[in-house]
């Protein structure tokens, strides 16, 4: 079977079980065509780089799936289907991420770089 990421945005003005409804949806569709749901990450609400279907933000959701191709071709047709999805993307890789994604580290690496900020001003070099 072969390895996939599928991401999809959801309306902005779904509350957060809608949108776990529709994650849930998603992963239904694959285990029932002998797929395998590998991981699920909800990004949250963020920002869109430019306004689409009149919303300025979505929900975010990434699955990492190992299913046959035919699998990715029902999740697409049925997500395409479903007005409450505003765009979607799935993408073949040859190997699935271990640990959370780049999006979720996202914040770690904003906590260390304050840290390392705070480090090096208690040094003593700073013109002091």
């Amino acid at each position: 079977m072969a390895l996939y990421e599928h991401v999809f945005l959801a309306r902005q003005d779904l509350a957060q079980a809608q949108v776990d409804a529709l994650a849930e949806a998603a992963t239904k569709i694959i285990e029932d065509n002998n797929g395998k749901v590998v991981k699920t990450e909800t990004w949250g609400l963020r920002s869109l780089a430019y306004r689409i279907a009149k919303n300025r933000k979505a929900h975010y959701v990434m699955l990492e799936i190992d299913a046959p191709a035919g699998v990715v071709a029902e999740l697409e047709r049925q997500t395409q289907i479903n007005e409450d999805v505003i765009r979607y993307m799935t993408v073949k890789v040859d190997e699935l991420e271990q640990g959370p994604t780049v999006m979720m580290r996202k914040g770690d690496r904003e906590r260390r770089g304050r840290r390392d900020r705070d480090e090096a001003g208690s040094t003593g070099f700073g013109g002091e």
